[in-house]
C-alpha cells in the first residue's frame, strides 16, 4: 500500500515542488494551503505523515499541531521552520511534533527525515507483548494508548515510539546516538537536542516529579536508562 502524506504549506512553489518529489518517490500526496484546511484534512484522512509549515495564514502550524494532538491524532508531524526560529522548533516539539527541518533545506535531507519517520511509525505486526505497566502508567502498543491512572495521556507519535523503545530495553543505558538511530532512523547525528527535548516532555507526562525522575534516568556522559 502506498504511504499517504499531507503537505500543509501556503507557498505555491514549495508546495508543488514537495508534492512532485514525493509523488515521484511513490507516495500518495494531498495538499492544503492554510492551517484550517490542513487541520480539517488531517482529521478526516488516514495519513501516514504530515509535513506542516509553521508560518501559515489563519491557524498557524503550531496551532494545527497542538489541535491535532489534542484531538487524538497521532500521525507523525514533520515541521517546516524558518531559519533561526529556535523558539518555533522547541515549541513545535513541545506541542507534539516529531521532527523539524529548517528552510531552506536540501531535498535529500527532507526525504531522509520523511523516510525515517515513516519507517519508525510502523508497529511490528508480530510483536508479542502489546501492553506493559510501570507504576501508575499503562501502555497499549497496539492501540497506541498511554494511561496514567485513569487519565489518558496525549503523546506524540515520536514520544510514544521513544517510550516503547525504552520499555523494550529496561535497565540498559542507551546513548543518544543509539536512540537517534533506532527511534528516529538517522544514519547520521544531526546537530539537534531533539532526544533531550523528547525525554523532557516524556518526563513531564509520566513522572510524578519530572525534576527528579524515577522512570527515565539520565546517565551522565552516556545517555538514558529506563527503570520501569
Amino acid at each position: 500500500m502506498r504511504k499517504k502524506i499531507l503537505i500543509v504549506e501556503d507557498e505555491p512553489g514549495l508546495r508543488l515542488t514537495l508534492s512532485d518529489r514525493l509523488q515521484a518517490e511513490g507516495y500518495e500526496v494531498e495538499t492544503a494551503r492554510d492551517g484550517d484546511e490542513g487541520f480539517r484534512l488531517a482529521g478526516e484522512g488516514a495519513f501516514h505523515l504530515i509535513l506542516l509549515d509553521v508560518m501559515l495564514p489563519g491557524r498557524s502550524g503550531l496551532d494545527v499541531c497542538r489541535d491535532l494532538r489534542q484531538a487524538g491524532v497521532v500521525t507523525p508531524i514533520l515541521m517546516l521552520t524558518a531559519r533561526g526560529q529556535t523558539i518555533d522548533k522547541v515549541l513545535g516539539l513541545k506541542l507534539g511534533a516529531d521532527d523539524y527541518v529548517t528552510k531552506p533545506f536540501e531535498m535529500a535531507e527532507l526525504m531522509a527525515r520523511v523516510e525515517a519517520l515513516l519507517r519508525r511509525a510502523e508497529v511490528p505486526a508480530g510483536s508479542a507483548a502489546h501492553t506493559f505497566e510501570f507504576g501508575p502508567i499503562r501502555v497499549n502498543t497496539r492501540r497506541t494508548e498511554v494511561f496514567k491512572g485513569e487519565e489518558r495521556l496525549s503523546l506524540s507519535a515520536k514520544e510514544f515510539q521513544l517510550l516503547r523503545y525504552f520499555a523494550e530495553h529496561p535497565g540498559e543505558t542507551v546513548s543518544r546516538e543509539t536512540l537517534l538511530h533506532e527511534v528516529w532512523g538517522y544514519e547520521f547525528t544531526p546537530t539537534t537536542r531533539t532526544i533531550d527535548v523528547h525525554v523532557a516532555w516524556l518526563r513531564q507526562k509520566l513522572e510524578a516529579d519530572p525534576k527528579h525522575p524515577k522512570w527515565i534516568i539520565t546517565v551522565h556522559g552516556h545517555g538514558y536508562q529506563f527503570t520501569g
